[in-house]
């Protein structure tokens, strides 16, 4: 299902804020940091030419952050970043002097996270990339996970040395509860979604996902012309609309936000003009987009930039992830989770409907962007859907790569 954006604030300027927070000199600076992060190198730019002819567009580039700093997502540029972010300005005003966020494993900066607690509530990503950051700076981590995040994602967020907390219920439930307790102990609540009077640290957050856009433009033959991006609570494809609509300005792409139909938090607020919060119900196999209320300020950013709102189910999900690992003859093979193609199978809807092709102006000069936003970060789980594990899916590419 595919609507368009009749919010009222559609096609106005961001507000300045999100502008500078998300803007090309905000992603200069992220992509600093990042030169000083071991290990840090762009993640690849996919052509998918093949799959291109066959769903009748110029071109599909894809954005494979499955490879991103050991983590397996893009995920790893957010939370990690606002972790040392917020440690680096807090050690400034306790020094009296200012350190540059490249300096962030001095003696001095690890004194004062050595005094910080950070904490978060995760489906999986997001509590490994803050987790990671607490781990590289020198703080203590505190991880709240709902009963629906698998042991095998909470034994890859332990792996940092956080503390792990269960929460019953759902996303929501987790976060509630994080804030609850962060709030009773003094610690810093580093979330990727955002409420009332709660928005720079999530802004951080998406300030930290701009360097893989920078990346993609920097590495583009010709800048897209449309753009698919999955959405949880909003993050990543807030970022997105902000970084292209800074930097292209009346050239930007047209911009499709994509969530799964069983948490459809963005697509219903859309449909209703304002921020609305879903009900649970059935859970969605795309776990890390399965949130029920969007962010503030990805919903502030998403109603005056995102173009349209359409959802996918959970059966295009799965049968995306086994198109990318096993592709169309000549294409290479990519690994990605469940949530990791949502937005390929968005554009394979759209595609394959001529009504929706001539609402967003879909055709054969159409050059598309999709960001793979994870690999297979449940391993288990990946190899019973495709059959294959992920080393096996990238042997076989390798293989005939060669």
């Amino acid at each position: 299902m595919l609507i368009a954006n009749r919010n009222p604030d559609h096609g106005k300027p961001l507000d300045p804020v999100d502008a500078k927070m998300l803007g090309p000199s905000a992603a200069s600076e992220v992509e600093r940091f990042l030169q000083k992060r071991e290990g840090h190198k762009a993640t690849p730019l996919v052509s998918l030419p093949q799959l291109a002819g066959a769903l009748r567009v110029s071109s599909i580039h894809m954005k494979d952050e499955g490879h991103r700093l050991g983590l397996g997502s893009f995920k790893a540029l957010g939370g990690a970043y606002a972790v040392i972010r917020l440690i680096v300005e807090e050690a400034s005003k306790q020094l009296g002097r200012e350190i540059d966020i490249a300096d962030f494993n001095s003696p001095d900066v690890r004194n004062v996270a050595a005094q910080f607690t950070v904490a978060c509530a995760t489906d999986g990503n997001h509590g490994r990339s803050v987790a990671q950051g607490a781990q590289l700076i020198g703080a203590r981590c505190v991880i709240f996970v709902h009963s629906g995040v698998s042991d095998e994602r909470v034994a890859a967020i332990a792996r940092y040395g956080a503390q792990m907390v269960r929460v019953a219920g759902n996303y929501d439930d987790s976060v509630a509860e994080a804030a609850r307790v962060a709030e009773k102990n003094a610690w810093v609540i580093v979330s990727d979604t955002s409420w009332p009077g709660y928005e720079r640290i999530p802004g951080l957050v998406m300030q930290g996902y701009t360097a893989l856009l920078s990346e993609a433009l920097k590495a583009f033959p010709q800048v897209p012309t449309h753009v698919f991006v999955q959405a949880g609570v909003g993050g990543i494809a807030a970022a997105a609309a902000a970084y292209f609509s800074e930097v292209l300005g009346d050239k930007r792409p047209y911009f499709v936000v994509v969530d799964p139909s069983k948490a459809a938090c963005l697509f219903e607020s859309a449909r209703a003009g304002r921020p609305v919060k879903v009900d649970h119900g059935e859970p969605t196999i795309m776990a890390m987009l399965e949130c029920y209320e969007p962010s503030l300020v990805a919903w502030r950013i998403l109603s005056r930039i995102a173009d349209a709102f359409m959802t996918v189910e959970d059966s295009e999900a799965v049968d995306i992830m086994k198109r990318l690992a096993y592709p169309l003859s000549g294409d290479p093979a990519i690994v990605a989770g469940e949530s990791g193609g949502v937005g390929l199978a968005a554009l394979s809807q759209v595609a394959r409907l001529p009504e929706l092709r001539k609402q967003i102006g879909l055709n054969e000069q159409s050059r598309v962007f999709l960001i793979n936003t994870e690999g297979a970060t449940d391993p288990v789980l990946y190899e019973e859907i495709v059959g294959r594990s992920s080393d096996e899916v990238l042997a076989a590419n390798a293989k005939v790569a060669a």
